[in-house]
């Protein structure tokens, strides 16, 4: 059995990281690790106060601004944002890298794939 993972982790103070995983009969391995606080993101949208949709209608603007690989930061403070924003990168082939809290609001990340 091979399945796909991925989950969310939180370390002491503002240090987060998003792991990807796969399982293999019950045996994890941990496969990549990534250090959202040292992403240099190459544009960034600022969705805070925005209601649903309104973060995800940013993200779809501001991903057109990136290039191919490289990553969008998306600040919002909508709490349906840390479901919306994964599932629509991944719908529409881009990588969801995770996200931080800081500061009564969050900083995700995704990386253009096309």
């Amino acid at each position: 059995m091979l399945y796909e993972r991925c989950r969310y982790v939180q370390n002491s103070g503002k240090q987060s990281r998003w792991v990807d995983e796969i399982k293999r009969d019950k045996k994890e391995e941990i496969m990549s690790e990534l250090n959202l606080s040292t992403i240099e993101a190459a544009s960034m949208v600022d969705a805070r106060g925005s209601a649903c949709p309104g973060p995800l209608l940013e993200a779809k603007k501001g991903i057109g601004k990136v290039k191919v690989g490289e990553v969008l930061e998306i600040f919002s403070n909508d709490s349906g944002t840390r479901t919306d924003v994964p599932a629509w990168a991944k719908k529409v082939g881009h990588e969801y890298l995770g996200f931080l809290e800081v500061d009564g609001y969050d900083k995700h990340y995704v990386r253009r794939k096309k």
